[in-house]
């Protein structure tokens, strides 16, 4: 069983020396990036090295890579774990023993926040993209807020920063229900998407979490107009201010005039005047998240008109359609997607433009309990979307194995097999892809697990192939 949040722990009013367990993950590595800033001397493990742990070393944290009892330092007065831990994880047994506070991610988070006006951003999907939207708008509108990622700012090189404003953006895991633990002023929903559900326990119980989050909000809820989740969301709340955004006639933010021949654009009606825009990022989703961030900085305060200006300098967060090399002509992007409705818009942006090549996507499936519920739909979007397929084996992070649930279970909905392959070894599926790949063509990991790996192994395979 993974850590879940634990409301009885008492947050001290002094974290103290702080051991981070799993401290490499977006989420964890931007809380410990803050923590350090506050002063406090910061300790950690990880599975594997990574990026984001040379960056927390470069800024004084102690970080061991693997997990080990002995990572726990003697002098250590608070612990904070990431939810993708099992509960039989040495760090975090010794921690109960000595009687230390060991505090969910979220539990940290929400102690970092403390009396700041909290915009919380929280969905299925494009939070990180809203998160960075939100950021972005805010620092060129002239606010220094605080802000904790899921992924890196492109334009700031970070996903979390302390700023001296009253402003704290934040997006909120909604995955565990860890979201309903902060003390939110505004609240922008995304889209209520049906995942989690192995957590949830039902499609109602799901939705029921994002009304709670919604009405808890002080100040204004931001939410989809066009997601049919978030519509009944809305039809549930109590919340005295409620703004929508989308593309829907009756939305508060419209969305209209979308053209998606490379960077994204689109017009907005608020308030009786159009806005237009051109992003630096493709993709008609991001026209839709552009919206919702809009909504927020206007809801803050914010002149339209300048706010929209703002949103226009963003340009990206890592891990999302980033590009990582071309060899001999072909292109290889990696993104975060993970559930079908995040694959069709990250595959439908790169149709925008690929131009005369074709696409050929790299999908490793994430959780076992989302591949055995989803297949088919992970099936029909790869199938409709890409043109060529390789799929991957199961990324299960915080779940055991199932019987039978292996990447075979997508690459058997397909229609077609000739466009697909499942193959379970990276070298060979790096391979498979680079035999397969031609001048012009896109090849594009799909996951949040850590299918981003591949990549140097399909960038050389190329090199192989085409050099």
């Amino acid at each position: 069983m993974t850590i879940k949040p634990d409301p009885s722990v008492k947050i001290p009013a002094d974290l103290g020396a702080v051991h981070f367990v799993g401290i490499g993950g977006s989420g964890m590595s931007g809380i410990a990036r803050l923590v350090l800033g506050d002063g406090h001397r910061v300790t950690g493990s990880d599975a594997r090295d990574s990026d984001n742990i040379r960056a927390l070393r470069d800024l004084g944290a102690e970080i061991a890579i693997g997990h080990d009892a002995a990572n726990l330092p003697e002098d250590a007065d608070t612990v904070v774990v990431t939810g993708a831990l099992w509960q039989d994880n040495p760090e975090y047994q010794l921690a109960l023993e000595r009687g230390l506070p060991v505090l969910h991610r979220s539990q940290a988070l929400a102690a970092l926040i403390a009396g700041r006006r909290l915009v919380s951003v929280a969905g299925a999907h494009g939070k990180t993209t809203s998160t960075g939207m939100i950021v972005t708008g805010l620092l060129a509108l002239g606010e220094d807020p605080s802000f904790v990622n899921g992924g890196v700012i492109e334009e700031l090189g970070v996903s979390s920063a302390a700023g001296a404003g009253d402003l704290f953006v934040v997006e909120a895991d909604e995955s565990d229900g860890s979201f309903l633990l902060y003390d939110t002023s505004i609240a922008l929903i995304t889209n209520v998407d049906p995942d989690h559900l192995d957590h949830y326990g039902s499609l109602e119980a799901f939705e029921q979490a994002f009304v709670d989050f919604a009405d808890r909000s002080r100040e204004l809820v931001v939410i989809s107009s066009d997601d049919p989740g978030a519509q009944r969301v809305t039809a549930r709340l109590a919340h005295e201010r409620v703004v929508t955004f989308g593309e829907a006639d009756d939305a508060t933010v419209r969305v209209h005039s979308i053209a998606t021949e490379g960077p994204v654009s689109f017009a907005l009606d608020y308030e009786g005047r159009t806005y237009r825009a051109v992003l630096r990022i493709p993709g008609r989703h991001n026209a839709i998240n552009a919206a919702g961030a809009f909504a927020v900085l206007v809801g803050l305060g914010h002149d339209p008109a300048a706010a929209l200006a703002g949103i226009e300098r963003f340009a990206g967060t890592g891990r999302r359609f980033e590009l990582h090399g071309t060899v001999g002509g072909v292109s290889v992007y990696d993104d975060y997607a993970h559930h079908p409705t995040e694959v069709a818009a990250a595959l439908a942006a790169a149709r925008t433009v690929v131009g005369d090549g074709r696409i050929i996507a790299v999908h490793q499936p994430h959780l076992y309990s989302r591949t055995r519920l989803f297949a088919k739909e992970f099936a029909e979007v790869l199938e409709q979307y890409a043109d060529e397929t390789v799929v991957l084996d199961v990324y299960g992070a915080r779940e055991d194995p199932e019987p039978g649930v292996t990447g075979a279970l997508v690459s058997t909905r397909f229609e077609d097999a000739s466009h697909v392959a499942f193959i379970a070894d990276w070298q060979e599926a790096a391979d498979h892809t680079a035999r397969i790949a031609r001048e012009g063509d896109f090849v594009i990991t799909l996951g949040c697990g850590d299918v981003y790996r591949i990549v140097p192994q399909l960038l050389t395979a190329l090199e192989r192939e085409r050099g």
